[in-house]
């Protein structure tokens, strides 16, 4: 698979002055959403937004798909190029240029020898860039381009009339305008990796003008014609050659981009490239696999992937970037940390601590405290199963299915008396904090069953206020404090998301934001 990326011809004198930058917009771009910066994730501010779609669910995702999908708006493209064009004139201002030595036959002089030092590009305008979108890929221009360059200028001849040798020097001010700068790129797509390939690369001067400081009159005219043309092939071959190889290094970058990010120790987010990226009328959309992955062998098989549908759209003012989840993302985060046991409390402790002694539920279960007067508890808390997690219009729903054992603790012996299946249904919302998507969860409602017991029947309502304190006061807190550091976004590094807001739909969210880039 490949997405091409061309520029109009050079002669039509469109330029990408972008692309004499280490990472050229359209890559750049697609990069923009591929790389992780984990430091975000202990950012101290939440902002949380959540949005219904106005007419439902948007159509950019099937209802089962587990992936992920990251459009870059027309605002973020905007961003992202002023950027670069601020980044790409530092770059090549100080860019040097080959030394140049020429003999040149003047009238009534002879041959002079004329030679170019130090030569210097010192300055550098764009006045203006813009870029389109099409079925071609992205066509960037930037019109009227010019460079200033310095130098230090020497000439010698030697006349039949005079026994010795004259020479001259000094500097030179070269105002080169017009620059056109095109390449066509090519991105490619093999097994989750991305490649960069140049098609066509090149750069066109269409005007020079020279002004010395000191020399004979006569000089300039010689000078202009003797390295007029030398000094615009050496502009177009300089500029070409940081072109190409800024490209080289961007491949080089583009192959290296890791598929998995760590979340932990055990537990990571696979963001392998699972299609071409679509470039739309006025965006960029890129899929990725977005699912948790278990990173120690396993042979437990989590959720189908399948190609994301390049179909998203946020409502509200524009933002520059669109990221759209499907609920298989988070329900893989479920099944990876249920597999590795992560989702089990051992309760021994609680802000009311006499809840965890026999004595506060001689009335609840009097046979309870019959059997163990006055001994402490424990209660061993296991997911039996995968949480369910649904995305709606309304925000995040998940279903809980728990097994507590109650355990006496009896001198130095640990006893397990009852076993309450727990049914825990709650409800929660999304949100960005730094470059990360958070989360917070309340509890909806409770159901309890005995499953089994070896003191006797007891009935669950008696008990239901306590097991509702145990859950609201112990397993949420922790649970949100998780959510509260999420996991991280697909951001490429010194980025930050700024401004976010969360639109839910049927079986998806989106996350809508603008980004900042951070020195």
């Amino acid at each position: 698979m490949h997405l091409s990326f061309s520029l109009f011809a050079l002669k039509t004198k469109t330029a990408m002055d972008l692309l004499i930058r280490n990472l050229m917009l359209p890559i750049t771009l697609t990069l923009l959403l591929l790389v992780i910066d984990n430091s975000e994730a202990n950012a101290s501010q939440m902002f949380f937004s959540g949005t219904k779609f106005p007419h439902g669910s948007p159509p950019y995702l099937d209802k089962d798909e587990g992936s992920m999908q990251i459009t870059i708006s027309e605002k973020g493209l905007n961003y992202a190029k002023d950027l670069l064009v601020s980044e790409a004139l530092q770059v090549l201002t100080s860019l040097r240029v080959s030394d140049m030595e020429k003999s040149e036959q003047v009238p009534f002089i002879g041959a002079v020898r004329v030679k170019l030092s130090n030569i210097t590009l010192d300055n550098i305008m764009v006045p203006s860039s813009t870029f389109n979108l099409g079925q071609s890929g992205i066509n960037i221009v930037a019109s009227q381009v010019e460079v200033n360059l310095t130098m230090n200028w020497k000439y010698s001849y030697r006349s039949s009339l005079i026994p010795f040798i004259i020479s001259d020097k000094g500097r030179a001010l070269v105002k080169v305008k017009g620059i056109e700068v095109g390449s066509t790129l090519q991105l490619n797509e093999q097994n989750g990796t991305l490649y960069l390939i140049s098609m066509e690369c090149g750069t066109l001067v269409n005007d020079i003008i020279i002004t010395l400081d000191g020399g004979a009159s006569w000089f300039y005219q010689g000078l202009v014609d003797a390295f007029e043309g030398r000094i615009r092939a050496a502009v177009e071959s300089a500029v070409t050659s940081k072109l190409m190889e800024s490209i080289t290094k961007l491949d080089s970058f583009l192959q290296s981009l890791p598929k998995e990010i760590g979340i932990d120790d055990t537990v990571a987010l696979n963001f392998t490239v699972m299609q071409t990226p679509v470039v739309g009328p006025t965006s960029i959309s890129i899929g990725v696999e977005g699912l948790f992955v278990d990173v120690r062998p396993s042979d437990v098989l989590l959720l189908p992937v399948y190609n994301v549908q390049p179909r998203i759209s946020c409502s509200g003012p524009s933002k520059m970037l669109e990221i759209a989840l499907s609920q298989a993302v988070l329900n893989s985060a479920a099944v990876v940390y249920t597999n590795e046991g992560l989702l089990n409390w051992l309760v021994d402790k609680l802000p009311e601590q006499s809840l965890l002694n026999t004595a506060s539920w001689r009335f609840f279960v009097p046979q309870l405290y019959n059997k163990y007067p006055n001994d402490d508890m424990t209660l061993n808390i296991s997911i039996s199963s995968p949480p369910s997690i649904t995305i709606t219009l309304d925000g995040v729903e998940a279903v809980v299915v728990a097994d507590m054992v109650v355990d006496v603790v009896d001198g130095n012996d640990i006893i397990p008396v009852a076993c309450i299946s727990m049914v825990i249904s709650a409800s929660g919302f999304m949100g960005v904090s730094g470059n990360n998507i958070t989360g917070a969860a309340d509890l909806s409602d409770l159901t309890l069953k005995l499953k089994w017991s070896n003191i006797g029947n007891f009935h669950m309502r008696f008990i239901q206020a306590i097991v509702r304190t145990l859950v609201k006061d112990v397993l949420l807190p922790s649970v949100n404090q998780h959510l509260k550091r999420g996991f991280p976004l697909p951001i490429i590094k010194n980025f930050r998301v700024q401004d976010a807001d969360v639109l839910y739909g049927e079986s998806q969210l989106l996350v809508c934001a603008d980004v900042q880039y951070m020195l």
